[in-house]
């Protein structure tokens, strides 16, 4: 059994993959809002930003997952630059502060794995996508360099969805119209 952390892990993506990890492995998830009621998640409450405490988890770990996200569209030239450093702070920030916290867990753990999600929007360009693009971007930057820094023993991914149905893209897929749009 692998003892897998997700941060963020209440909801959306990240509620949806610990409720799937449980089968067979010891999931261990962060949680801001949303407390985690399965008692089969060991759970922590989490803001990111805030010193990651690592006494509440095992010696090894054999899974690291930053789910935490923001998405706010917006045209380029309606964006404070502020509005940039913040999402940064959240979702690039955020991931380092606990990948660093973890990482000797990681290290005790055999053939770890770290897993970011970006977006499609980083590869593709969409129009309005600049805050989320310009941070996620940063963070397929980051899973670049930290796959080559910490293999063989740690591989480092990032997944690239697009806006998917959850609590966070609610107000983006909230008619049938919108949400044909988006499956295009």
């Amino acid at each position: 059994m692998k003892n897998i952390l997700i941060i963020g892990g209440s909801s959306g993506i990240g509620g949806t993959l610990a409720q799937n990890l449980t089968s067979s492995n010891k999931v261990f998830a962060t949680y801001r809002n949303h407390p985690i009621e399965d008692e089969r998640i060991v759970s922590q409450p989490y803001t990111v930003g805030e010193p990651f405490p690592t006494d509440w988890l095992p010696e090894e770990l054999h899974g690291f997952v930053y789910c935490p996200g923001a998405i706010q569209l917006k045209p380029f030239q309606r964006i404070p630059a502020e509005n940039f450093m913040s999402d940064f702070q959240f979702q690039v920030v955020g991931a380092i502060q606990c990948l660093q916290a973890v990482l000797p867990k990681l290290k005790a753990g055999s053939k770890a794995s770290v897993v970011f999600l970006s977006t499609v929007a980083v590869q593709t360009g969409f129009p309005f996508h600049s805050l989320v693009s310009a941070s996620k971007g940063a963070i397929e930057g980051l899973t670049r360099a930290l796959a080559a820094e910490l293999a063989p023993s740690i591989r480092v991914n990032a997944v690239a969805p697009s806006i998917t149905d959850t609590g966070l893209a609610s107000a983006l897929l909230n008619s049938e119209d919108k949400i044909e749009q988006n499956a295009r």
